[in-house]
């Protein structure tokens, strides 16, 4: 079961073999290396060069290009040499979609190319097809004679090749096999891993990506699982969130798919997705990378645990006992943290989701609005929102006179110890680093009415908090999890991918029903990102409210706003894509749960929209095909009235509502 990954309590990077991108060495416990790819037309060899720069300066250590036909393949030459010629020798990645001629060009001339074995050589119309063995057989063979030429190209030339599997470019015949599965997805790439290896050829690289970090981590875990069963070895993995989006929440999703993985050692290169220029995504990938690149299998001593008792490799939520609002069936809670404000009044909750209109005497209550403030040892002097309820501290509570909307929290063996408690609720806040922690465990076994606040001081804090959770499944005993992520980081970037990594990664594995984010404000530096800066404007309690929800709708645990599966633009894109994901996102963020696809070309069309309730594609020069689901409803629109075509389809299909 725990095939995925060295150990789930010590970090340990996954053993890979070592694989050669031109002079740069990766897998084999070189540095995770990073990676983006240009926006340009390829044809404009100057821009993709001066773009291609701006990329290396920012530290990218791989530049992918779009190759879409015999064209642009063979522009990569012109490119190349002037790169060269400037002084930069950063491999070139030649991006393939559909075209094996353009492949066979480009890996005469760069120094990898990456293939998507769902539209290198198969098709997809979205037909299902009843395949028989034999049948099936004949398939994979018609692939082997069809790739086996690049394979032998590439080891020729001494270019390294990523098999890189996308969830929604899956082909018809996988998806007639195995289904839109993460299975699917390792099927995929497996095929074509097998046909290299049958040449001996062995520079490759993989990938799993899905706009989706849950089937973007089974995928990957699947796949290390799959290799080593098969082959007894494992190939260097490339991590990515596909279509990840803009903003803080391109930023949430890439960190929860990508640093999911790396907390357990699996990654050897990556690519933050983003719906900017692609400069912009170096930097977050660098403090991704940062944030592991200093750890060792002696950091954060952990207890092993003897049994697993959740599959690694599908999505269950653990089961909990429901109280009041949290546990159960229902979604996870958000804590707002208000220890540090003194004198807490109406205006103070806005950053929290709750507004208060003074002249009517009531609160409008958003989407996105805290389920339970923790105000240590003070109380508010006004009457709370109604689904408002409030936790403080265990002495506090007792002296308070409202036990329906206020509940205590008790520090560890405080509970243990406490001679009145709550009839309803109690908060019990856990380090699952201390010895003490299983020791509250026996105290609560036959407890209906705790919810267990669970961190960490360990240095491996998300390994340690997931051993302890493991522990309450291994006891059978069901109370409800809060986990508790506390940063202290110096930018938001970096902010945003601590809390990311921590909380998704439980998430994801199914262990959490709520969520309550700390941090020190005063230590965070405000940056620009893509030309915004970050809390500017915007108090901490908000930030940290936005984050909590935007982790939970990244997990798909909790949906609380429309979800943007927006492709980070390449050379093949046919409109402004940042432009464009702007303007909807302007008239269409009050959707809530609604998930809108931006493509900017047919690549990244139907099939890597995935799970996308309607989809916004580029099919030519100023023209866009609208989509619901995967049918096409619109082709040929003009992007001048694009925008407004996909609300009227939106409300002829009873999606839309007035803002």
């Amino acid at each position: 079961m725990q095939s995925y990954c060295n150990s789930l309590t010590q970090y340990s990077r996954l053993k890979t073999i070592e694989v050669r991108v031109g002079d740069l060495l990766l897998g084999n416990n070189h540095p995770i290396r990073v990676q983006t790819m240009t926006t340009t037309d390829t044809m404009d060899t100057l821009a993709t060069v001066e773009q291609s720069i701006r990329c290396i300066e920012a530290g990218a250590e791989l530049v992918r290009i779009t190759a879409p036909s015999k064209n642009e393949a063979e522009n990569l030459l012109n490119i190349k040499n002037e790169l060269r010629r400037r002084g930069y020798h950063t491999p070139l990645v030649a991006d393939i979609h559909f075209t094996p001629n353009a492949a066979e060009i480009a890996a005469r001339i760069v120094e990898k190319v990456r293939i998507n074995p769902g539209n290198y050589i198969d098709k997809k119309k979205f037909e299902f097809i009843e395949y028989t063995d034999a049948q099936y057989l004949e398939e994979t063979e018609r692939i082997r004679e069809r790739f086996t030429p690049l394979v032998k190209i590439c080891r020729e030339y001494g270019t390294a090749m990523r098999i890189g599997t996308n969830h929604g470019s899956l082909s018809d015949r996988i998806m007639s096999r195995y289904g839109d599965t993460p299975m699917g997805m390792v099927e995929s790439a497996m095929e074509f891993l097998r046909v290299a290896r049958a040449e001996q050829y062995h520079n490759i690289v993989l990938s799993m990506k899905s706009s989706n970090p849950l089937v973007m981590v089974a995928a990957y875990r699947l796949l290390v699982s799959k290799m080593e069963e098969e082959f007894g070895e494992c190939y260097p993995l490339h991590l990515g969130v596909t279509e990840a989006g803009d903003g803080e929440d391109g930023r949430i999703k890439s960190a929860i798919g990508i640093g999911t993985l790396l907390e357990d050692g699996i990654g050897d290169t990556i690519r933050v997705s983003l719906t900017e220029d692609p400069e912009f995504e170096v930097p977050v990938c660098r403090d991704l990378v940062r944030r592991y690149g200093g750890r060792n299998n002696k950091e954060g001593s952990i207890p092993a645990i003897e049994k697993i008792p959740y599959s690694p490799f599908e999505h269950k939520r653990r089961e909990s006992f429901a109280m009041v609002n949290i546990g159960g069936k229902q979604v996870p809670v958000v804590v707002a943290d208000f220890r540090k404000t003194q004198d807490l009044n109406r205006r103070q909750l806005q950053s929290v989701g709750y507004t208060y209109d003074e002249r009517l005497d009531k609160w409008h209550i958003g989407d996105g609005a805290a389920d339970y403030i923790y105000t240590a040892d003070s109380m508010p002097s006004f009457p709370l929102p109604g689904p408002l309820r409030i936790i403080c501290n265990y002495k506090t509570w007792l002296a308070t006179p409202d036990k329906e909307k206020h509940f205590p929290l008790f520090q560890g063996n405080e509970f243990t110890l406490a001679n009145e408690r709550s009839v309803s609720l109690n908060f019990v806040a856990i380090d699952a680093d201390k010895p003490e922690a299983l020791q509250v465990l026996q105290e609560i076994r036959n407890n209906n009415n705790v919810v267990l606040c669970v961190w960490s001081s360990n240095p491996l804090a998300m390994a340690s908090v997931r051993r302890f959770i493991m522990e309450l499944m291994n006891q059978d005993i069901p109370c409800p999890v809060i986990i508790q992520v506390e940063c202290n980081e110096a930018t938001i970037d970096e902010e945003l991918i601590h809390f990311s990594a921590e909380a998704g990664a439980l998430l994801l594995d199914g262990m959490g029903d709520g969520i309550w984010l700390l941090n020190d404000p005063s230590s965070i530096r405000n940056i620009k990102v893509s030309g915004r800066t970050y809390l500017e404007n915007k108090d901490n309690h908000q930030f940290l409210n936005n984050t909590s929800f935007s982790i939970l709708q990244a997990t798909r645990t909790r949906i609380s706003k429309t979800e943007y599966i927006s492709c980070p633009s390449c050379g093949r894109t046919l409109f402004d894509l940042q432009e464009t994901t702007a303007r909807i996102r302007s008239v269409t963020h009050h959707l809530k749960g609604v998930k809108i696809a931006i493509m900017g070309c047919i690549v990244n069309g139907p099939g890597e929209m995935a799970d996308a309730d309607f989809g916004y594609v580029g099919s030519g020069p100023g023209k866009i095909t609208l989509y619901r689901g995967k049918e096409v409803v619109k082709r040929g629109v003009s992007s001048d009235i694009a925008v407004e075509a996909l609300i009227s389809l939106l409300k002829e299909s009873d999606a839309w509502i007035e803002p």
